[in-house]
Parts: C-alpha cells; sequence; structure tokens
C-alpha cells in the first residue's frame, strides 16, 4: 500500500516537468500587524474575528476587524478559573459556528494527565464568555492531541479532524486522526481513525502534522490545509480525499501551498476564510520562528478555487492551471484502479 501510493505521486510529480510554469509557494500576501500563531478567521454579520495561540495566556482570546486591515486590541474569550485543569500550552483556539452556538476547539495541558488535548467549549457570541462543555479533553486523555478542528459533512453529521502528535508515538511521526462527534459536540461517537502520517507527501522533512483545516472545491473537491516542514522550513500542505467524504483515502498533492524561500520567510498552519468582496483569502501564521525584526504575526494571501484544488492567486497563469487540471484527471483515474488511493 505505502509502495503503490509514492508510486502514485512520483508518477503525478513528472507532470511538473511537463508543466514548466513556476510553482512558488510564497505570494504576494497582506502582513498583519497582529502578533499571533495559528490565526484564525470567522466572519460573522460583516465582523472578522481572528482567534489564535498568544491573545491571550491563559486561556484564549481574540481580536476583531471590519476591514481585515484594523484589528481592536485582544481581548479574552474564556479565562480559566484558579482550579481548571489546564496549566499550558493555551494552543490554536478555532471558532466555528453550528446550529446556532459558536464552539471554541482549543488545546491545552491538562494537570490531571500530564497531556495536551482538545477541548471543546461554547457561547452564545463570537466573542464569548466560553464554557467548557467536554469532559476534559474529547480526544484521547493517554496520549498528547492538538490542533482539532471542526467538519460538518453533506448529511450535516459534526466530525473532528486532530493531530496525534509525534510526542506521543514510538517512532516520533505525527499522524492526522479522525473522528465522529455527538450532534452536541460533546463527545467522540466513534473510535479515532488515521487519515495519513506526517511522511506521506514526498515534499515532507518534518515529522509534524500541524493545523488541519478542510475546504470544498467549488466542483466538490474535499481538501485539508496542514503543516509540515519541507526544505524551506514550515509550509502548508494540502491532501485531498479520494472519495470526496471525510472517511476516504487521503492522497498528497506534490507541491506545497504556502511555504518559505530563500527571499520569503516561512509560514504555515493555515486555514481559509472570504473577504470583504467574496475573495478567497489564506490565513497563516508567518514566520514561524519570530525576530525583533519580523515578529510572526498573522499574514493573509489570495487563493483561487480553480475547481479541483486551490493555489496561490500570484501563481495562477495558464501552465500552474494546466497542472492541477492534468494531475487531478490523472488522480482520478489511477484511484478507479488502484484500491489503496
Amino acid at each position: 500500500m505505502k509502495n503503490n501510493k509514492k508510486i502514485l505521486s512520483g508518477i503525478l510529480s513528472l507532470l511538473m516537468l511537463l508543466t514548466a510554469g513556476g510553482f512558488s509557494a510564497n505570494a504576494a500576501e497582506t502582513r498583519t500587524d497582529v502578533k499571533v500563531r495559528d490565526p484564525f478567521v470567522l466572519e460573522y454579520n460583516g465582523t472578522y474575528y481572528m482567534y489564535g495561540t498568544g491573545l491571550q495566556w491563559p486561556g484564549y482570546g481574540c481580536t476583531k476587524s471590519t476591514d481585515l486591515k484594523n484589528w481592536s486590541v485582544p481581548f479574552g474569550v474564556f479565562t480559566p478559573a484558579e482550579d481548571y485543569d489546564g496549566i499550558g500550552d493555551w494552543w490554536a483556539p478555532e471558532c466555528h459556528y453550528f446550529n446556532g452556538s459558536f464552539y471554541l476547539f482549543a488545546t491545552y495541558k491538562s494537570a490531571a494527565s500530564g497531556k495536551r488535548g482538545v477541548a471543546v467549549f461554547r457561547a452564545d457570541s463570537p466573542e464569548g464568555p466560553f464554557t467548557q462543555i467536554s469532559d476534559g479533553h474529547i480526544t484521547p486523555k493517554q496520549a498528547d492531541a492538538i490542533d482539532g478542528t471542526l467538519f460538518v459533512d453533506e448529511n450535516g453529521e459534526p466530525w473532528m479532524v486532530y493531530v496525534g502528535e509525534w510526542t506521543s508515538n514510538n517512532d516520533g511521526i505525527g499522524n492526522m486522526m479522525l473522528a465522529k462527534l455527538s450532534d452536541d459536540l460533546t463527545h467522540f461517537v466513534s473510535e479515532p481513525r488515521l487519515l495519513f502520517r506526517a511522511d506521506a507527501p514526498l515534499w515532507a522533512k518534518g515529522s509534524i502534522t500541524d493545523g488541519p483545516f478542510l475546504y470544498r472545491t467549488k466542483e466538490g473537491r474535499l481538501l485539508m490545509l496542514w503543516s509540515n516542514s519541507d526544505e524551506n522550513g514550515y509550509c502548508v500542505g494540502i491532501a485531498y480525499s479520494s472519495n470526496g467524504r471525510i472517511d476516504g483515502k487521503w492522497v498528497q498533492q506534490p507541491t506545497v501551498l504556502y511555504g518559505g524561500s530563500k527571499k520569503a520567510p516561512d509560514g504555515g498552519h493555515g486555514m481559509i476564510f472570504t473577504g470583504e468582496n467574496g475573495e478567497l483569502l489564506l490565513s497563516v501564521h508567518s514566520p514561524n520562528g519570530s525576530t525583533e525584526n519580523l515578529p510572526t504575526t498573522a499574514v493573509f494571501a489570495e487563493l483561487e478555487d480553480i475547481g479541483c484544488t486551490v493555489i496561490l492567486k500570484e501563481n495562477s497563469n495558464f501552465f500552474s492551471r494546466l497542472f492541477y487540471m492534468v494531475y487531478y484527471k490523472i488522480a482520478d483515474l489511477l484511484h478507479a484502479f488502484l484500491p489503496v488511493c
């Protein structure tokens, strides 16, 4: 199975030689002044709410804007009580609107277990205050798990994709995991299953599986943005479901969506949202390593949905669109004949 997947990726990667238009990972972008990691943007009633690591500590914070340029002073949306189980690693809060309420999926380190995990919080407003509704970590309590994200399938049923962190795996390789959620999002109703490992793509040089985010293209293809490292540092890759469903087989695109270069800083932990004028925007933090001269901030880059996948608007040209059109035509044919794909 593993060898066949590598053969598939190798064959499809050769297409880049036939459609040599260039795939620069870093593009024209807007660097905000919000110092944050793992930025997640939710638009609600004309206001953009940005959540992320470092906007409040301990707990989780948010900043808001009406124009994606001028952001408010960060404010808390969840402040832990003195006897709360969380003792650190207040990471990657995401806010999702689901069935009339706002839900925060966020990571913290537990005093009881000593492990990192994802918990679920609920509020009536995107500004909180949020109340925890899961019984501690919703992820398995005996292992480190981070970066939970919500996905609602074609039947309106909720799922969580999350990271089985490399720190709890014997081989030191991170996993991308999936479990079905209860309708009230308080607990898993299925056993977690492995979607893929950090070393699945040919471009991967690291062992992490950060920041999953699900997006369905205008032609219906289900994509997952996620982060690892390539030869230029932290980056955002894309995996896609071969059958278009969340529980399908996940295959890695041979090129990264966003990353660094010799002339540009790296960045990752990406998600997608819609801007003021209907434009599709990628949100990442960049650079991954903050410096005094270039602190880590939220960065936005415009995307183009070309039906089979998304690409940076800056990289959109005849050759890049042709590459992905041919790539997916061949990939879909191969998936029909190779059951492991």
